[in-house]
């Protein structure tokens, strides 16, 4: 499961020698703790996330919002825009303030009241809740993998694959969640079983909100219980005279820019939304024919950026426009087995976990013959618009009714293996092109850019159902060709972004 916001946006933090944590399996023990504390953390978030919109626009009767899909769609885009945008100020907060395991801490159960409010069956108690989860998010998800980052001193060649482990946990989380949630949320099953409780089956619901709270939970105990040896690790900082300044201006700056990222949802402002692309192009070609290498290396940068906002832009709707074809155009049984329909959110986190050591084994295999970063990231783009472009013999197919599960498995099969070329290329090649002066702002930069790729996906999916059956084709088919021309123009490109790149691959 792909997160842009894998690693912190902080400066050099306090590290361990090895020696004092112990280990386990080759690794620092408390990677181990962090393991699972994150496994907890991504199944609450991804196990709401699967019923988020589906709850949103379920009729009333159903216990549902009923909300239009296209307003479902902008306030998912807006949740899940602030989640990133807020790990920019999360992590300065650690850095300043409070340090990273104590903001883990705080964040989780800020998330976990999150998600025990919106078990609430209520309007007030569900936005609570969203905030309340924005908020924890920011402040526990970049500081967690600070925390791993600090278990390995410099040039410690284990540091990669005790990341990989790390990442492992997610998807362990993000795969089970939607089962579980999903399960208590939409299954007859449960629904029977609410009923011969004594509970309303329409409230279902509020059950997989409940148990995503409960995942948190699960995490913190995890953290609390087994994380002695992660007491000197991530500690508050010294406290300096103004440190809350530099927290205080990065808070205002997010606000200020979360602003004019809600205005463009109103109609009169929607010409914003062009800005998303139009000046990190600008500043890629600014920068890139700059005479000081560094800056041109920026020009670089944006490329990258531009990619993975695009990318992102697709990729998420997974939990909307695309879990509403679940929802409504998919089948609900294979065989004899009810498949609800949010249990195809667990695709895409199988699929990496099955596809991650097989592309580690080909980037090794093919060592300096491996594609280029540039390349890499447009062949990531080619598979995103082929995933879409599969959808459209299938959405002209569910105008005569219910497709196949086959046609939403193959395209997240397609978007993973785009995602294997982008999500590991993009962190790293932004760290290795930004001036050391300046790796945290564009740390920050590279989470904009996840944040503003969630923000598009749930305006792109705000349009879907509109013209009813009859134009699903046209919905996937204007996305997919959008993104193949933009596939060509990053070919076009490659060589002279990797000119740009200065030697760095």
């Amino acid at each position: 499961m792909s997160s842009p916001s894998a690693s912190s946006p902080q400066g050099p933090q306090v590290i361990l020698p090895p020696a004092q944590l112990g280990s386990y399996l080759g690794h620092p023990a408390p990677l181990y703790t962090l393991f699972f504390t994150e496994l907890w953390e991504r199944f609450s978030y991804y196990g709401m996330r699967a019923l988020l919109t589906l709850y949103m626009v379920a009729p009333l009767a159903a216990g549902g919002m009923n909300l239009p899909t296209g307003k479902a769609a902008l306030i998912y885009g807006t949740y899940t825009m602030s989640v990133y945008m807020l790990s920019i100020p999360g992590g300065i907060i650690a850095d300043g303030l409070i340090g990273s395991r104590l903001a883990v801490l705080i964040g989780g159960l800020i998330i976990a009241a999150g998600h025990f409010s919106m078990a609430v069956p209520n309007d007030f108690t569900f936005y609570l809740g969203l905030v309340l989860i924005v908020l924890g998010t920011g402040l526990l998800k970049p500081n967690i993998s600070a925390l791993v980052g600090q278990l390995y001193a410099p040039g410690d060649n284990r540091r990669d694959a005790g990341f990989s482990i790390f990442y492992m946990g997610i998807n362990v989380g993000a795969f089970l969640a939607p089962l579980v949630t999903g399960f208590l949320a939409q299954h007859s099953a449960f629904k029977e079983l609410l009923a011969r409780w004594g509970f309303d089956p329409a409230h279902s619901w509020h059950w997989g909100f409940g148990a995503a709270g409960v995942g948190m939970v699960l995490g913190l105990l995890v953290f609390i219980a087994f994380g002695r040896s992660l007491k000197e690790v991530g500690p508050p900082p010294p406290r300096a005279p103004g440190a809350w300044q530099k927290p205080l201006i990065a808070l205002v700056g997010t606000a200020g820019l979360w602003a004019v990222v809600w205005c463009s949802d109103q109609p009169a402002f929607a010409w914003l939304r062009y800005g998303f692309v139009i000046v990190p192009a600008a500043l890629m070609v600014w920068f890139g024919y700059s005479r000081n290498l560094e800056f041109r290396r920026l020009g670089a940068v944006f490329y990258f950026f531009i990619g993975a906002l695009i990318f992102w832009a697709l990729f998420e709707q997974a939990g909307t426009s695309l879990n509403l074809f679940a929802d409504r155009y998919t089948a609900t049984h294979v065989g004899s087995v009810e498949v609800p329909s949010s249990w195809y959110q667990s695709a895409n986190p199988i699929f990496v976990i099955l596809l991650a050591p097989l592309f580690a084994l080909l980037w090794t295999k093919l060592g300096d013959r491996q594609p280029s970063s540039p390349m890499k990231f447009t062949l990531g783009l080619v598979f995103l618009g082929l995933s879409f472009a599969l959808m459209i013999p299938a959405a002209k197919l569910a105008i005569e009714g219910r497709v196949s599960p086959l046609w939403l498995l193959g395209l997240y099969f397609l978007q993973t293996v785009g995602e294997m070329f982008i999500s590991p290329v993009g962190l790293s090649t932004f760290t290795k092109l930004s001036p050391r002066h300046l790796v945290g702002l564009m740390l920050g930069i590279w989470f904009l850019g996840g944040a503003f790729g969630n923000k598009l996906a749930g305006v792109l999916a705000s349009k879907f159902g509109e013209g009813g059956e009859g134009g699903l084709d046209q919905f996937f088919s204007q996305q997919a060709v959008a993104v193949l021309a933009v596939a060509v123009v990053f070919l076009a490109l490659v060589r002279w972004v990797k000119n740009r790149m200065g030697g760095v691959n």
